[in-house]
């Protein structure tokens, strides 16, 4: 029989967290906006660092602002991309400004520019990798990308950069080359952070292991690590021999015996090693 799914045994409770997220992630992104970025002029990309560049130029209230972008991009969206986005994309796209509103009088917690970019970023980078915990997003610069790649052939990612870079040169020639700068800092800021959202901190190492004297090593990982051991076929590119691959997951905190034990049996070993950011099965998380 095969297995139920979290969202087939639980469909209502699935729908209310990713709804929760989306709220909760909307709520959380206006907080960074509003007592980090937007008094600091930090024009950190999307929506938001245009609506505190037009705050800037005009003194326009940046929520409203964000609802005048949003909602016609998201029907944008919708008519050139298709109906993909969902409901929850709505929610989020009409729930960030009205938080971004509703928060709007909470005073700075530092006119540092340079604290406001790093810790903005931080909490902003956070409220999106929530939203996106919630299968969703909020509408904004990510919609009008998509839109550009659709027509032009260039990549997402080169969509973005190149909106949020006329973000950053707009805040730069508004403000100043510094004001420009500090948005770039919350920029990159905020896409680690809805990394780590994503995936989590890198607690386990990948490791990949060429070496002549496989069975010891796999005897040697078995014995000391207790840790399973793959073995993959691969074939040397210059010489043509089969030379198999050794394929095993480790803690970090067991990283540094596994080099041991590699030292000890094939000093000679080429070894290869990767961040796993989630690791599924028997010795580490349940699925």
């Amino acid at each position: 029989m095969k297995e139920l799914t979290y969202s087939s045994r639980n469909p209502v409770q699935h729908v209310i967290k990713e709804y929760l997220f989306v709220i909760a992630g909307a709520a959380v992104i206006a907080l960074g906006f509003n007592v980090f970025l937007f008094p600091n002029q930090v024009a950190s990309g999307g929506v938001s660092g245009i609506s505190t560049i037009l705050n800037g130029m005009f003194g326009w209230n940046a929520g409203l602002v964000q609802y005048a972008f949003n909602i016609p991009l998201f029907i944008a969206g919708v008519l050139i991309l298709g109906k993909k986005f969902g409901f929850k994309s709505l929610v989020g796209t009409l729930a960030l400004p009205f938080f971004v509103i509703v928060t709007g009088d909470w005073e700075a917690w530092t006119l540092n520019p340079l604290l406001g970019a790093i810790f903005g970023g931080i909490v902003v980078g956070l409220g999106i990798g929530l939203v996106f915990k919630g299968n969703a997003s909020t509408g904004g610069t990510d919609l009008l990308a998509q839109i550009i790649t659709k027509y032009t052939g260039l990549t997402l990612g080169t969509s973005v950069l190149l909106i949020d870079g006329i973000i950053a040169i707009s805040a730069a020639i508004v403000f100043d080359l510094e004001k420009g700068l500090y948005a770039l800092i919350g920029l990159y800021v905020t896409t680690k952070t809805i990394d780590i959202v994503q995936l989590g901190f890198s607690q386990s190492k990948m490791v990949y292991i060429i070496t002549k004297n496989e069975s010891e090593v796999r005897d040697a990982i078995y014995r000391e690590i207790d840790r399973g051991v793959t073995k993959l076929p691969a074939i040397g590119g210059y010489t043509g021999e089969e030379r198999p691959v050794l394929m095993v997951v480790v803690y970090q905190t067991e990283f540094t015996k596994l080099k041991q034990v590699l030292k000890t049996v094939d000093p000679q070993a080429f070894v290869i090693v990767s961040d796993a950011y989630e690791v599924l099965g028997e010795g580490f998380k349940r699925a």
